[in-house]
């Protein structure tokens, strides 16, 4: 694929010798069968063990054999190779290294794949004392010093060093604390303990870092990948060409900030005190920082107008993202009223006791909420989510790692400092960490070991990618937001007109908003259709017929290509149901399990609604839009979550802890209550007792 894209590519392999070994071994086996076998019957062949093979010897051998897969592999793909042997003194004669470098530079021309390798033929055994010795010397020892030597010679772009592990590690990898490192730059090789070389090759991992070092002082840009794992192998290339974050990457030059995986270990840290602090504490920190989105409304907006004006001169936004963006004096308002509610949550939160047994005498159990550990939330063009989520993750003692979109920079910088400003009152500043690198998501998500929960925020798009690419970590959130109204043949047309232009007109580009309008069959010949439909073209929401919607009308508008969409913008579908169990069927086919609502003045047929529609939220007479944190008393939300476990609908601040289990003993062991024990299991359901406020455990 690389080579259709013309790229000009160069192959160093080793496995001539391994080759060469196994068929001289057949051979031999061969020969003494052959020769045992004339013998028979005598005593004169007894030692049939097999001689030590001469390392050329098995090299001459198998250089035919090494060639013939490499051909019959690339001959699939209509792809030339030719084979190139090399010595150390191919390099040190000028005459010989540049008929070397016209020949690979004429096969290239031609579109043919050099294969290269040592002539371990005839090769001498390495020098010991002439490894590495500036930009013109490197002593070709193994193949990852030949591939730094040809790199540089023919002015290489990249060089991707293969090995049987993910990269470079900060010690040997499967050993404890031992880290991928992502960048490695010169000057950083006395923090790598190396372990032993592995069963295959020569080099082992120093000759590669090594050989690394020399090709990127010689221009070479250079990874080290893992080329041996199933998941991997026919990826990991074109994934580095691409520009994709795999195995360790060797740089000239150091970022500016923190790497994300320091700002993750940052957060953690600081993230544990911030659990520990009294709750009290806590509340003054979110209460500061409500205080200071009001004092310092007028930095925020400047910095708001730069990204708005960027994105309208862009011209690529969309109008519902541009409102999204957009921050006003009443939105700050709004902000700061959020989060003195969760201020007030947050003096009973982390540490509180949900239950208490007596398991036996002496011997009480608790189950209690702690914080989740690290979060990371991704959002899109959004920048008020950044202070209520970070006042979320605060009131639960939960660390946070944020990832906004690039059009909100200058606002989302602006108030992290805010934040970070106020968790410096009681010195838990790193707690909350901004990630301003130009990290992608898949990225982020590789970080399973250091993250705890991903809560993405924006599109479905987005929620989705993200949901793919966390393999290790869960995922809270919802992809879509599919929400339906249903009118009931008993619906009041007040609260038809008011409720359904609420749900899709007050924010179309909010997930709560209604994507579908269901219509009872009876309502059709009444003047209440004719009002809905009026209504929905005054306030200019485009209209998608349903396949039975279509069918009643001559003329119908344009027919909906799904009826599982998320608009987004003033449009939406109309269908028609002949019931309200039929309505509640076609939400569970067509719909996200968001938010679905009906109306109607039939109190039986709402509550059978209510009960048999399975979302997460579900609305009788009243609008979709009130699926939201703030809405429910909730203070703020990190996201609506449509998953069946772990939290669901609006996602508060009970939704960012969890529990864990303290058993008080006094010498209680398990052997107590066996039948040849002394003790017996009581299981006694005790009063639940909050501690006094810092007494608290935390996690």
């Amino acid at each position: 694929m690389l080579q259709n894209q013309g790229r000009e590519m160069m192959i160093v392999t080793s496995g001539a010798v391994a080759f060469g070994k196994q068929r001289l071994r057949h051979e031999i086996l061969l020969s003494q069968s052959v020769r045992q076998a004339l013998h028979s019957g005598n005593n004169q062949l007894k030692d049939t063990s097999l001689p030590v093979l001469e390392a050329r010897a098995c090299a001459a051998a198998g250089q035919s054999g090494l060639m013939a897969l490499y051909e019959a592999m690339f001959t699939q793909y209509s792809t030339c190779t030719a084979q190139v042997l090399v010595t150390n003194l191919d390099f040190h004669d000028d005459q010989k290294r540049q008929n070397l470098n016209s020949t690979l530079q004429e096969l290239l021309r031609m579109n043919i794949v050099p294969i290269i390798n040592t002539n371990d033929a005839v090769v001498p055994p390495p020098e010991p004392n002439s490894d590495l010795q500036g930009v013109n010397v490197i002593s070709i020892k193994d193949n990852d010093s030949l591939a730094a030597r040809l790199a540089v010679e023919m002015k290489a772009d990249l060089l991707i060093a293969l090995s049987d592990v993910e990269g470079l590690y900060n010690s040997p990898p499967g050993t404890d604390d031992a880290k991928l490192i992502d960048m490695f730059y010169p000057g950083d090789e006395q923090s790598i303990v190396y372990g032993t070389k592995s069963r295959v090759g020569i080099g082992g991992m120093e000759a590669k870092v090594k050989a690394a070092l020399w090709a990127l002082q010689g221009g070479t840009s250079v990874v080290i990948a893992n080329g041996t794992h199933p998941k991997v192998t026919g990826h990991v290339i074109t994934d580095i060409v691409e520009g994709r974050k795999v195995g360790t990457f060797f740089s000239e030059i150091k970022p500016a900030g923190p790497s994300v995986e320091h700002q993750t270990e940052m957060a953690r840290s600081s993230g544990r005190t911030l659990a520990s602090l009294h709750p009290d504490q806590r509340s003054e920190i979110i209460c500061k920082l409500a205080e200071l989105l009001t004092e310092k409304k007028e930095e925020i907006l400047t910095a708001n107008k730069m990204d708005m004006d960027l994105a309208e001169n862009a011209g690529h936004l969309p109008p519902a993202m541009l409102k999204r963006l957009s921050l006003s004096p009443a939105k700050l308002n709004s902000l700061a009223i959020g989060l003195r509610q969760i201020a007030v949550a947050a003096q009973d939160s982390v540490g509180r006791v949900l239950r208490r047994t007596r398991v036996a005498h002496n011997l009480e159990l608790e189950q209690i909420t702690v914080p989740i550990g690290v979060l990371l939330v991704i959002f899109e063009a959004r920048p008020d989510c950044l202070p209520q989520v970070s006042a979320l993750a605060i009131a639960s003692g939960n660390a946070l790692l944020l990832k906004g979109g690039k059009e909100a920079a200058n606002t989302n910088r602006v108030l992290h400092q805010l934040t970070q400003e106020a968790l410096s009152m009681h010195g838990v500043r790193e707690a909350v960490q901004l990630v301003s690198t130009r990290e992608e998501v898949e990225d982020l998500c590789r970080l399973d070991k250091m993250i705890d929960l991903i809560i993405p925020r924006g599109s479905s798009q987005l929620v989705r990618n993200i949901q793919r690419a966390a393999k290790g970590i869960p995922v809270l959130g919802h992809s879509e937001g599919v929400c339906h109204v249903y009118v009931d043949g008993e619906a009041s047309v007040d609260k038809v007109i008011k409720i359904v232009r609420d749900s899709k007109c007050d924010y179309p580009a909010a997930c709560n908003a209604m994507e579908s309008l269901l219509i009872h069959r009876d309502i059709l010949t009444t003047p209440l259709f004719d009002q809905i439909v009026d209504m929905l073209r005054t306030e200019r929401v485009k209209i998608h017929a349903g396949p039975r919607f279509a069918s009643y009308l001559t003329f119908s508008p344009s027919e909906a290509k799904s009826l599982r969409t998320e608009y987004g913008d003033l449009e939406c579908c109309i269908e028609v149901v002949d019931s309200m169990q039929e309505a509640v069927d076609h939400i569970h086919k067509y719909g996200s399990s968001h938010t679905d609502v009906i109306i109607t003045e039939n109190e039986d047929t709402a509550e059978q609604f209510l009960q048999l529609l399975d979302s997460a939220c579900v609305f009788w007479n009243a609008s979709s839009r009130f699926a939201d944190g703030y809405r429910f008393g909730l203070g703020a939300e990190v996201g609506i979550s449509t998953a069946r476990i772990h939290a669901r609908g609006p996602v508060g601040l009970e939704g960012l802890l969890t529990t864990k289990w303290v058993l008080r003993g006094d010498g209680h062991t398990a052997a107590d209550f066996s039948e040849q024990g002394t003790m017996k299991y009581l299981h006694e359901n005790l009063p639940v007792v909050q501690p006094l406020a810092g007494h608290r455990d935390s996690n």
